[in-house]
């Protein structure tokens, strides 16, 4: 096969999540703590770190506690004895110091910790999101995929957050103040255990019954993000229809919604507090009306009174943050299930993990019998079957909806036919048992909607070939006929050629493509009505390009244009999702048939628009 460029070796493809772990992690969809724990324990030495250094800080705190409590007491006979006070001075100071030391340990520490776990997150969901099937981009927005990856790494960096300096703390020191209390009267601290344990039953029960709205809020929150992407990438379409004010109020009644969610959520929260608040005040009233008496029977010093009452307020305080960080744990949580409902869910088609590559002898295709329908549509291709040559150039003709898409999508295996309906092959071997990485390096596409990244067009064009040097750049680019157009751009191959590409006319973006094609060098080419949008003079510069694109290589083109199929070696007719007549074109054009009344009429059309 005789190709413009010679081959290089491609570079080494980055491994994306599928697999086993790909099955495992589409598990973690219903399971939110679960899914956090995982990426935790990604980095289990620097979490152990964070939560010793949060410990110690916590001992310190309550140890100061206690030292004051001994410094109070040695102040009576401190005069006489002024090393007792001395010695419990220097034990508050030393205690302080060490507690400022240990919290900022444990906050260096998780600035690195907690950012790499969201990285972790926002790349393995990427990279899970990237196995779907073209099936599953169709049904979402891609606004709502975005917000949800980053609304996910955003959750689990909060409820990090949260757990590290609003839940663990507070949670720590109030078990810590019931020990200490303990020392005071064994009674205090047990009542206190038993009325800490029914509070957080009672709130776990009140905040789990909020839940739902919580997802809702979530839900709506997401919504909101997508029809924001899905407007402004339409903005063009929005003017063109005077349907601005239309779209500000549309977007106003989903942003109600939202709001009513949200204000739904807090309000629940709100009531949590409320609750907790009127609770932990009477817990510390009563704690200290109970103190107070032990010291008049007593049976407690004025350092016991002095520390009893202090580590009362240090459990209203800590009981108070502990509820208020938990609640809004369970807000973030919801987050978290929400999005990673939406993210895990599972593959259509995955890709096994030591599957072979596919190994190009001859790039001949065979289409073997195959049945295919889209989910919850009517069947698109029906039994249907065909073999091309290595370096036939075959064109795709028949009505819409015939089927001839499919049979692209299928090449590229966009989807899979179902099992027992037939096999899609490329050099006698099946698309199912190779993997999709060599299929693709075996595949080039120059489809009618040409999508071009908000990069360089240097980026563009490599984009199927990143080793590929300059010089292979503008030698792709002078075959394709867009040589003059880069020379023509003030930073020519570095000018960004914006969203989608919408700094390029529709000719100059589908020269560029075509260059892209001619840098990838595959043997397969695909052409999905490459010529069809453009005008007479666009058309005549990318049909020359395209006529040099094809030489040496297997090509299947689907064209409503039929003129430019008049140089194809054959010509395939399908209809309702069989093949129904095939032939050179000049055979077709001679015998009754679709292709020949497609042509003739229009010759009839032509001749009416001459008259």
């Amino acid at each position: 096969m005789v190709t413009p460029f010679p081959r290089t070796p491609r570079a080494a493809r980055p491994i994306r999540t599928r697999g086993r772990r790909a099955k495992a992690l589409a598990g973690y969809a219903s399971k939110p703590v679960r899914l956090l724990f995982r990426y935790i324990g990604q980095h289990p030495v620097e979490h152990a770190l964070v939560a010793l250094g949060i410990v110690a800080a916590v001992g310190c705190t309550l140890g100061s506690q206690f030292a004051i409590r001994n410094l109070i007491d040695a102040l009576p006979g401190g005069r006489e004895h002024p090393a007792h006070v001395v010695n419990a001075f220097l034990v508050v100071v030393g205690l302080l110091f060490a507690d400022n030391l240990f919290w900022r340990l444990a906050g260096w520490t998780s600035v690195r910790t907690f950012v790499a776990v969201t990285g972790d997150v926002r790349r393995e969901l990427f990279g899970y999101l990237t196995g779907h099937s073209p099936g599953y981009f169709s049904n979402v927005q891609p606004g709502t995929l975005a917000s949800r990856i980053s609304a996910t790494a955003n959750a689990v960096f909060t409820i990090e957050n949260l757990s590290a300096w609003n839940a663990l703390p507070p949670l720590l020191s109030v078990i810590g103040s019931v020990v200490l209390i303990g020392w005071v009267s064994v009674w205090m601290a047990l009542a206190l255990v038993g009325i800490a344990v029914l509070m957080t039953v009672c709130l776990f029960l009140l905040a789990k019954r909020g839940g739902a709205r919580h997802l809702a809020f979530a839900s709506r929150a997401a919504s909101v993000d997508g029809e924001l992407v899905d407007v402004i990438g339409n903005m063009p379409t929005v003017r063109a229809f005077v349907a601005t004010a239309r779209e500000c109020l549309r977007f106003g009644g989903i942003l109600e919604q939202e709001m009513a969610s949200r204000q739904a959520s807090l309000r629940h929260l709100e009531k949590l507090r409320l609750l907790h608040a009127v609770a932990t005040a009477s817990l510390s009233c009563g704690l200290l009306s109970w103190v107070l008496w032990l010291w008049t029977q007593e049976r407690a010093t004025t350092g016991d009174v002095v520390l009893v009452g202090s580590l009362g307020f240090a459990i209203l305080h800590g009981t108070r943050d502990l509820a208020v960080a938990l609640v809004d744990m369970v807000q973030h949580v919801a987050r978290l299930a929400d999005a990673a409902q939406a993210l895990l869910v599972p593959r259509e088609m995955e890709e096994s993990i030591d599957v072979p590559p596919l190994q190009i002898r001859d790039a001949n295709i065979d289409f073997e019998n195959v049945t295919f329908s889209y989910a919850g549509r009517r069947r698109v291709l029906d039994h249907f079957s065909l073999h091309i040559d290595a370096g036939q150039r075959v064109g795709l003709v028949g009505p819409s909806g015939a089927g001839k898409s499919t049979v692209l999508a299928l090449l590229q295996r966009a989807f899979d036919p179902p099992t027992g309906a037939g096999a899609v092959c490329i050099s006698g071997q099946r698309l199912c048992d190779v993997s999709l990485g060599s299929l693709h390096d075996a595949v080039a596409v120059v489809p009618q909607d040409i999508s071009l990244f908000n990069r360089s067009l240097l980026d563009n064009l490599r984009y199927g070939r990143p080793d590929a040097t300059e010089a292979d750049v503008l030698k792709a680019c002078e075959h394709a006929n867009c040589a003059g157009l880069i020379r023509s751009l003030p930073d020519g191959l570095q000018t960004v050629v914006g969203e989608r590409g919408a700094r390029l006319s529709g000719g100059q973006r589908q020269r560029i493509a075509i260059a892209r094609a001619f840098l990838k060098d595959a043997p397969i080419l695909l052409l999905d009505e490459a010529t069809s949008a453009l005008d007479t003079e666009s058309e005549a510069k990318i049909q020359d390009a395209l006529d040099r694109l094809m030489k040496g290589r297997t090509v299947v083109a689907i064209a409503h244009r039929l003129s430019t199929l008049q140089n194809f070696d054959r010509i395939v007719v399908i209809q309702h999702g069989r093949l129904v007549d095939d032939g050179a074109p000049e055979v077709l054009a001679e015998r009754p048939g679709i292709y020949r009344d497609v042509l003739l009429r229009r010759e009839h059309r032509s001749g009416s628009m001459h008259a």
